[in-house]
């Protein structure tokens, strides 16, 4: 009997990871779930259950905000599990102000770019001995939106910003997801490990949490049928799973039809990405050491 692929994934408490965690239960994955809410790992648990009954699923709480639980969570699932075989970077936060975290950083910047990144480095030693494995990171073409907010900056920056400059900060961290991708992707050249990046569309689940009338601008987009998020999960299992990206790495997709799709301009550069990977790594470094 063939063992079931062991998926971890982010952020599946909420919207396309809700959806793309019943889809990978149905396909017979194990699956291991981040969450931050044990009201909503139970909740999800309980769908898990009626939607694929029998479905091997673990959670494990952390707030993906904290670099620290992010750490923690990243060394107790490397110790838990001999074999991963794919992971999912989905969770991601769009804050329409600046928020910073009782570790002093930006929570937009560290939920969508640096938590991915290091919970990635925590487990990919355990991904290049489970290979073949994949990596499949949530991005968006949000990042052409990044205007002038080069690559290279200030990863500890908190400056306020408004509503409207909000937009600019989360596609600045979308494409650093690009980015990373792409560079790690050169990294794990011939390791058996595919990594690929999507932008999953617009989707109206969960848009603008923040915003007055969210709530109900969403029932309105949802009846008129408009950004269903069962295309940008489709295209997230569609890359942990399909064996025709098994071998691509490096790659960016777009939901409707996996259309490939390239890293805007800013980000382009091969010499830029490995800069960004440079500073993302010595930054994390000097972090952790504090907590020494």
């Amino acid at each position: 009997m063939k063992t079931p692929p062991v998926i971890v994934m982010t952020g599946a408490t909420n919207g396309l990871g809700r959806l793309a965690s019943l889809d990978l239960a149905r396909k017979g994955a194990h699956l291991v779930l981040v969450a931050r809410s044990r009201q909503k790992a139970d909740a999800l648990a309980r769908e898990l259950e009626q939607t694929a009954p029998g479905a091997e699923v673990e959670f494990f709480l952390a707030d993906l905000s904290l670099l620290a639980d992010v750490d923690q969570v990243g060394r107790q699932i490397a110790a838990r599990f001999p074999r991963i075989d794919v992971l999912i970077n989905n969770a991601g936060v769009h804050a329409f102000s600046q928020r910073v975290t009782t570790e002093g950083l930006s929570e937009m910047t560290v939920v969508n770019y640096l938590a991915p990144w290091l919970l990635t480095d925590l487990l990919r030693e355990r991904l290049k001995t489970s290979s073949p494995a994949r990596i499949v990171t949530v991005a968006s073409r949000a990042s052409k939106h990044a205007g002038g907010l080069g690559p290279i900056r200030d990863l500890g920056d908190t400056a306020p910003y408004s509503r409207r400059e909000s937009s600019q900060r989360y596609g600045w961290t979308k494409l650093l997801d690009i980015m990373f991708t792409q560079e790690l992707g050169r990294q794990l050249q011939d390791t058996g490990i595919a990594v690929t990046c999507c932008c999953p569309g617009f989707n109206v689940t969960g848009l603008g949490r923040d915003l007055a009338g969210a709530g109900a601008l969403e029932k309105v987009l949802k009846g008129l049928r408009i950004g269903n998020p069962q295309h940008g999960a489709d295209i997230i299992v569609q890359l942990a799973t399909d064996p025709a990206f098994a071998e691509i790495t490096g790659g960016y997709f777009a939901a409707r039809g996996a259309r490939p799709l390239t890293c805007p301009p800013a980000g382009h550069d091969e010499e830029v990405q490995h800069e960004l990977w440079q500073a993302t790594a010595d930054f994390l470094h000097d972090i952790r050491s504090t907590w020494q």
